[in-house]
């Protein structure tokens, strides 16, 4: 019989075996089947701990959503909309860090989430980015930043972020800190009034 150690460790080993079968090969491509091989447990085995390729696929997308929230949640209040944004960028780039697997997998393959999944997803999604939307709005508002789209800024600004996690598989010998600090500097440079 298998102690709650051993199961907790074969679940978290499939979860990260996904994430890098996902990444590499895109969620559609991988069965429940292969997963199981890869991890080294019997196929069946899989649905002790996962009753579905979509309930693993909702446990890293939702996971990774869930540290996005709360690494923007934790920043102190801010009355300067430069210094909040600034640190809502860097907090960010931390979360894909920490997490260059699920990353990929939360940033390409969340559109094969099932309903109500994708629905509960793209509302996250959309509270998130509402979140660095009333950053930038309170930065036009008190004159920081210029008058601009709001809704294309933050499109950039995510644009930019979320591709972040190719710069951990090139040569680049950068740290987290100085990646959020460099792409803070671009970015900001484009609002500031």
């Amino acid at each position: 019989m298998a102690t709650a150690t051993q199961t907790i460790s074969t679940k978290k080993n499939i979860r990260l075996t996904a994430e890098k079968l996902f990444r590499e090969r895109g969620y559609a491509a991988i069965g429940m089947r292969e997963l199981a091989k890869e991890v080294g447990i019997e196929a069946p085995s899989i649905y002790n701990h996962y009753k579905s390729k979509d309930a693993l696929l909702k446990e890293i997308c939702f996971g990774i959503a869930e540290q996005f929230f709360k690494a923007i949640d934790a920043i102190k209040e801010e009355d300067k909309p430069a210094k909040k944004l600034r640190a809502y960028i860097k907090a960010h780039v931390a979360v894909i860090a920490n997490n260059i697997e699920a990353s990929s997998v939360f940033f390409h393959e969340w559109m094969f989430l099932e309903e109500p999944s994708l629905a509960q997803f793209k509302k996250m999604r959309h509270e998130y980015e509402q979140k660095f939307r009333e950053v930038i709005e309170k930065g036009v508002k008190k004159g920081d930043f210029k008058k601009i789209n709001t809704k294309l800024a933050v499109f950039t600004i995510f644009s930019a972020l979320n591709a972040t996690y190719d710069l951990y598989r090139t040569n680049e010998r950068l740290s987290t800190d100085q990646i959020g600090e460099e792409i803070a500097d671009l970015l900001l440079k484009g609002v500031k009034a």
